[in-house]
């Protein structure tokens, strides 16, 4: 160690140059500026490796700071040799800085094949732009899957509220299928108790029975075959009703109306009405007769409080004069109670009829009667209800 120190016996630099001041202000800025530079680019490269760190090959940079930082020394021990006769030192500085340039440089000859094989910046923004290209197409692929899912649930969502609506509306109509079924069982059996009442035999029974069921079935038959959302029309119903009446007396018997709707009771109680007119105009009215014409009208009326739906049967010709009595016109019993008790009661109405020029039978119902009043659960009772307070409980 001492004899790397020992500069006594040794020259300065400086008496080669014969102490020119020129040639030794060269070399001191000459050397001072290669240190300087050697010092900053390994500073350099430490800064770049610590901001980026997933860099490979990080040795060998380090080998290359150190080598320059090295040849950086070597020059400040040359500068100093101007004046100082450290050779020894130097020289050892200069080994040092030799091994570790053969290393620097064997580990670089070794990965030269290695380095090749990286991609060229040209390259590499190809290979960029590919990348991107192929990220926008699979945005765009995730997009139209992400519109075709929307799509898809918006779909499904729809026919599930479709579905949940529909079975919702086919629970409605079960019960209210099952309601009105137990309400017309229950009509028939008080229409049977009371026609049984009133006839004075089984054939009559059973011919006035079943015309009134016919008549019932007509009106539901009608309901079922109607395309419209809130009932059929009385026009329908009429027509239906009184087909057999038009095709045998044809002419005779005329109808005329608006198209008002009427919902199914009022459908049931009407079809009721219609058929014992017809009934008994062909067995005591005109057209028992050989002339006489009906005519069957009906109108919305708007003088009163409410808008009133007003059914006008109106006999014309030649007429019994035994018949001194509405009641004797529409054939008494059972008839006169439906015409003028029990329609009336269960639509919410009045009616009334007279001999005073003919036969007139008007039955008068609010317009709003016509829609359902109460629900289906008390369909079976309000029917129960009407009959008994028009004919009297039955006895069991």
């Amino acid at each position: 160690m001492g004899s790397l120190l020992e500069y006594a016996s040794f020259a300065p630099h400086g008496y080669c140059l014969l102490w020119n001041p020129w040639l030794i202000a060269t070399h001191v800025v000459a050397d001072l500026l290669i240190a300087l530079s050697y010092f900053a680019i390994p500073i350099a490269l430490v800064l770049f490796l610590r901001r980026r760190p997933e860099l490979r090959y990080r040795g060998l940079l380090a080998l290359f700071a150190a080598f320059i930082l090295l040849c950086g020394l070597t020059h400040l021990l040359s500068l100093a040799t101007l004046w100082i006769p450290v050779y020894a030192a130097e020289g050892a500085l200069k080994l040092v800085t030799g091994l570790v340039s053969a290393t620097t440089a064997v580990v670089l000859f070794r990965l030269v094949p290695t380095l090749v094989q990286i991609p060229s910046p040209h390259q590499l923004e190809a290979a960029n732009s590919r990348l991107r290209e192929e990220i926008s197409a699979h945005e765009e692929t995730l997009a139209q899957l992400r519109e075709v899912q929307q799509t898809l649930e918006s779909k499904v969502e729809e026919r599930t509220q479709s579905l949940t609506a529909a079975t919702a509306r086919l629970s409605v109509l079960s019960r209210e299928a099952v309601h009105r079924s137990r309400n017309l069982l229950t009509v028939v059996a008080s229409i049977a108790r009371q026609t049984a009442r009133a006839a004075p035999d089984t054939e009559t029974f059973l011919r006035s029975l079943l015309g009134r069921i016919d008549a019932l079935g007509n009106a539901t038959a009608a309901l079922l075959e109607t395309s419209t959302s809130s009932g059929l029309t009385i026009r329908q119903l009429a027509e239906r009703q009184l087909r057999p009446a038009i095709l045998t007396f044809g002419e005779r018997l005329s109808m005329d109306g608006p198209e008002t709707e009427v919902n199914p009771q009022a459908a049931q109680q009407l079809s009721l009405v219609l058929h014992e007119l017809a009934t008994n105009s062909q067995k005591h009215g005109v057209l028992a007769m050989p002339d006489g014409e009906v005519r069957t009208t009906w109108a919305v009326e708007t003088g009163a409080r409410e808008p009133m739906f007003v059914l006008e049967w109106v006999e014309q010709g030649a007429w019994s004069r035994s018949m001194s009595a509405p009641e004797a016109a529409i054939g008494g019993g059972f008839g006169s109670t439906l015409l003028l008790r029990i329609a009336p009661a269960t639509l919410g109405g009045t009616a009334e009829a007279d001999l005073t020029e003919g036969f007139r039978y008007r039955l008068s119902v609010p317009l709003a009667h016509l829609r359902p009043r109460v629900g289906a659960d008390h369909a079976e009772e309000l029917a129960q209800t009407i009959v008994d307070k028009a004919w009297g409980a039955s006895p069991a």
